[in-house]
């Protein structure tokens, strides 16, 4: 089901708990949300629809990745960018990303997975990650 946006400053800045086998219905959410969203927005976490729970989706190229329990283990090559959020009002603030990072995270089985990004799609994943620990941009 397409969710709400949250906008709420006050409750995008709170940290989401673990995500359980519970949640699988938030994550479908936040990827049919994502997915109805694509023209204007690469990822999501699950505090962007309402729900305090550590799950994300995001496009990794043309393919769409749900994650819950996002956990990024070693980060690279850090550099200065611009970046924009459905969930904040204004243009894009300035923040720092890295280029090469190494995440684990839980699937939609609940198996653990571990996989190296780069560039673009790292920093989609850093900056959904971010709203999973209550950072804002």
């Amino acid at each position: 089901m397409v969710r709400e946006l949250m906008h709420d400053p006050l409750f995008l800045g709170r940290k989401s708990r673990a995500a359980t086998k519970e949640d699988l219905a938030i994550g479908q959410d936040l990827l049919e949300t994502l997915v109805a969203h694509k023209e204007t927005c690469v990822g999501m976490a699950g505090n962007m629809i309402g729900e305090t729970v550590a799950v994300i989706a995001f496009f990794d190229g043309k393919t769409p990745v749900v994650m819950y329990n996002p956990e990024i283990l070693k980060a690279e090559g850090e550099y200065e960018t611009e970046e924009g959020c459905l969930s904040l009002l204004g243009g894009p603030r300035k923040c720092r990303r890295c280029r090469k990072i190494k995440v684990r995270w839980d699937n939609e089985q609940f198996q653990k997975r571990v996989k190296t990004f780069t560039d673009w799609t790292a920093q989609i994943i850093q900056h959904e990650v971010d709203h999973c620990n209550g950072v804002l941009i």
